[in-house]
């Protein structure tokens, strides 16, 4: 005895694994992307301003660090101008990541 199987009912790992309900649409990604370049700037300011401190207060070179901060802020717009292009979490996340990482390290230095 044979039971036939009906080829036209879909499998449950299929239509459970191809959509998140909880994921951010790509509207929302690319707002929050958009958002994410007024903090790059306020972070260029701050990273500027803590390499002119330096500058002035320290020997008057900019080290490693500081070069590595505006580095992470270069770095956080094209990661933004990415996730402009093609919503990803993780874009996101690494331009807003990057964004703080920038000042952060200015101020190792």
């Amino acid at each position: 005895m044979t039971t036939q199987t009906d080829s036209t009912a879909p499998t449950e790992s299929a239509t459970t694994a191809t959509t998140d309900p909880t994921a951010p649409s790509p509207r929302a990604l690319r707002v929050l992307a958009l958002c994410g370049f007024p903090l790059l700037a306020a972070c260029l300011v701050v990273t500027a301003v803590l390499g002119l401190t330096d500058a002035i207060e320290g020997d008057g070179v900019g080290g490693g660090f500081l070069t590595a901060g505006f580095w992470s802020l270069v770095l956080g717009a094209v990661a933004g101008a990415a996730a402009l292009a093609v919503p990803r979490r993780a874009l996101v996340a690494a331009q807003y990541a990057l964004a703080f990482a920038g000042p952060l390290l200015a101020a190792l230095d």
